[in-house]
């Protein structure tokens, strides 16, 4: 290791011994921390092989219903990914190139992960859902040069043409085995020094009113930025990390692979061929989970079984994707006394504003913000304000904020103008802390009012029929739009005038008249393929649907 990059580990492990020392106070963490200034660094070989060193401790852990538990050490995944590296480069990836991952929750994942990073080459994480027109987008746009795809997923390349590399997980006929690595020396030599803000991961954005933008990290931004993750789930050594996401988005990267390694904890994978909610209890307590992250869709599962009749070992619980409504937080709070704490970050950056260990939840809100941001909230103008756009200071721009967006001619689109908009709106409380009011595009303005359809969601989503819920603008000749509420129904509720006039009934007995939903339909919701829902498309359908005089056929009016 050179003197560069020997410099710049010690830097990064003494700003993460900071965040773990005042892992419960952040205000301490607030005053104190700096990102680290790195010149050369390897996330792979500076900080993961020298923690790897002789540790026998689990880095990864697998678990499956009907099959035995599989974990490799962090001594061994050293020298396995080491192993996959030295193949790799000799089917030619070298420095730069871009590797497509299309890959479930499985061991060659990390493998692969590691090894690119150790060669320098760039990332291109991709969820196994994706459709062949899909595929060909990440292709022309991200400018791929290798596949390591599972072998089963080969038929979805066969009419893709171009000069790449095809390697497969298992068989897959006219392909490279990624197994062949396992017989390749466990020694690696890096044909030279990586650099902190060399490309390291681009990722395709699951927007979810225009096509997918590409985002760019480096070697700083992402596995360095995820220090403000690792301090949001109050990560800390030894501990068993479980969280609910699969490969292909951002968030798997955050708390899969960056936050838990960052504080030398061993992550726990749960592979569910479907989604069970009694068998993710009985793993939290077999398998001593202590820190725990979950979607609010997995968690508004979860607190439909009686949970005191299942003990956990958690010493911390999160979610992130979307706020999630106080009611679960509490019974949460009562089954295990443990409190959700919510986190806020993008695909564009690390976690940016949370509820961190040790602070008292307030319902509703997000929290604070973190460690090394500096966070805005501007109106149109730029102009700060007590409720405006999420926006993040330039001045100096954060470690865990992306290079830029890549643009079709291959050009580099970085964040410029003194602020980072998120796109993202917030209201500062009087205590500090922000609550989340939902995206600029969404919020909506009825009889002069301002509606955030993420108070009216939380809200319709505490009574027992509603399984998710969208509030969209229902275009209105006296009141400029009405709040509409698209509904998807849980199990064994049926979609009739009775529950219509339950729900009415919630709405009237919890919000102010001026925010009361006055329509109502059941519906499935549009989703991108990440799961957001395309409240876009809503918009559109009722906007269409109004110009036209129609309703849809399970739609009912509050009058």
């Amino acid at each position: 290791m050179s003197d560069s990059a020997q410099s710049s580990a010690q830097a990064f492990l003494a700003a993460r011994d900071l965040l773990l020392l005042h892992r419960r106070d952040i205000e301490a963490a607030r005053a104190a921390f700096r990102w680290p200034a790195l010149g050369r660094f390897n996330w792979a070989l500076d900080h993961f092989d020298r923690m790897a060193a002789g540790n026998e401790a689990s880095a990864l852990r697998f678990v499956a219903p009907g099959a035995p538990e599989t974990s490799i050490s962090f001594a061994a995944l050293s020298a396995r990914s080491n192993q996959v590296a030295n193949h790799l480069r000799a089917l030619g990836v070298r420095r730069g190139d871009r590797i497509l991952l299309l890959l479930g929750n499985v061991q060659p994942l990390w493998e692969a992960m590691l090894a690119a990073m150790k060669l320098g080459a760039v990332v291109i994480p991709a969820t196994t859902m994706l459709t062949e027109d899909d595929l060909r987008d990440r292709f022309v746009r991200g400018r791929v040069r290798h596949v390591i795809a599972a072998g089963e997923l080969a038929p979805k390349f066969a009419a893709i043409a171009g000069d790449y590399s095809r390697i497969a997980v298992g068989d897959a006929a006219g392909w490279q085995r990624f197994e062949d690595a396992y017989a390749a020396d466990t020694a690696f030599t890096p044909d030279g020094e990586t650099w902190a803000t060399d490309p390291l991961l681009l990722y395709f954005t699951s927007g979810t009113t225009s096509k997918p933008k590409l985002v760019l990290h480096s070697h700083q931004s992402y596995p360095v930025g995820h220090l403000s993750t690792m301090f949001w789930i109050g990560l800390r050594p030894g501990d068993v990390h479980l969280n609910i996401s699969s490969p292909g988005w951002a968030k798997h990267a955050w708390s899969s692979v960056f936050a838990p390694w960052n504080a030398g904890a061993t992550i726990l994978i749960l592979n569910q061929p479907r989604f069970d909610v009694e068998h993710l209890l009985a793993v939290l307590d077999q398998a001593r989970v202590t820190t725990f992250c979950a979607p609010p869709t997995v968690w508004r599962m979860l607190v439909q079984a009686d949970l005191s009749a299942h003990p956990v070992h958690l010493t911390e619980a999160v979610a992130a994707g979307e706020p999630l409504n106080p009611e679960v937080i509490d019974r949460v709070q009562a089954a295990w006394g443990v409190s959700i704490r919510d986190g806020y970050g993008q695909t564009e950056t690390t976690l940016q504003i949370a509820n961190t260990p040790g602070q008292t939840v307030m319902p509703g809100s997000m929290g604070r913000p973190l460690p090394g941001y500096d966070v805005r909230l501007v109106d149109a103008d730029g102009i700060e304000a007590d409720e405006g756009e999420i926006a993040l200071s330039l001045d100096p721009a954060p470690l865990g904020l992306m290079q830029g967006y890549l643009q079709e001619d291959g050009t580099l689109r970085p964040p410029e103008g003194g602020l980072y908009r998120t796109g993202d709106v917030a209201l500062r409380n009087a205590d500090g802390t922000l609550t989340y009011v939902g995206r600029a595009d969404d919020v909506f303005k009825s009889s002069g009012y301002r509606i955030s359809p993420f108070e009216l969601e939380s809200v319709l989503i505490e009574h027992e029929a509603v399984a998710e819920a969208a509030v969209v603008p229902s275009p209105d000749p006296t009141r400029t739009a009405l709040p509409k509420a698209f509904v998807l129904l849980a199990a064994g509720f049926e979609p009739d005038a009775a529950t219509a006039r339950s729900i009415f009934a919630h709405l009237r007995a919890r919000l102010a008249p001026y925010k009361r939903v006055k329509r109502l339909e059941f519906a499935e919701l549009p989703k991108t393929i990440s799961g957001k829902i395309r409240r876009v498309e809503l918009r559109r359908l009722e906007a269409g649907r109004r110009a036209s005089g129609t309703a849809g056929t399970t739609e009912f009016s509050e009058e």
